[in-house]
């Protein structure tokens, strides 16, 4: 997994495609989130610009994509239960699948061992 300094996660899968969402530590920030808004299939999104909003009792805040392309799957599921996102944030509770338009984009992110230092954890 990559990462951007806004707690966004992207994961690569094998067919090119990454599958993105928010952070262990973005989500224990939040506490319990509530409402999460998501793009449309087919929206066109770009690197380190707001896709979307996560809201929780605490704050609401916007989603930063990690990287740009074109939305090919959307987490349907947090519509209805959006506490997905706290139980689950790298797996069930994972937010949109995009169709990378610039896969060397990716290079601009940050490690694992990067993103912990960058949180203190």
């Amino acid at each position: 997994m990559k990462y951007n300094p806004e707690h966004t996660w992207l994961k690569l899968e094998p067919d090119g495609r990454g599958r993105s969402g928010i952070t262990y530590y973005a989500q224990k920030q939040l506490k319990d989130v509530v409402f999460v808004e998501l793009p449309e299939i087919g929206r066109e999104v770009v690197h380190m610009e707001p896709f979307g909003v996560v809201e929780s009792a605490k704050a609401t805040n916007e989603l930063y994509s990690p990287v740009s392309g074109k939305v090919v799957e959307v987490n349907n599921a947090l519509a209805n239960d959006p506490g997905l996102v706290n139980r689950d944030p790298y797996d069930k509770g994972w937010m949109i699948v995009i169709e990378l338009s610039d896969p060397p984009e990716v290079q601009k992110l940050i490690s694992a061992e990067e993103y912990r230092a960058l949180t203190g954890g």
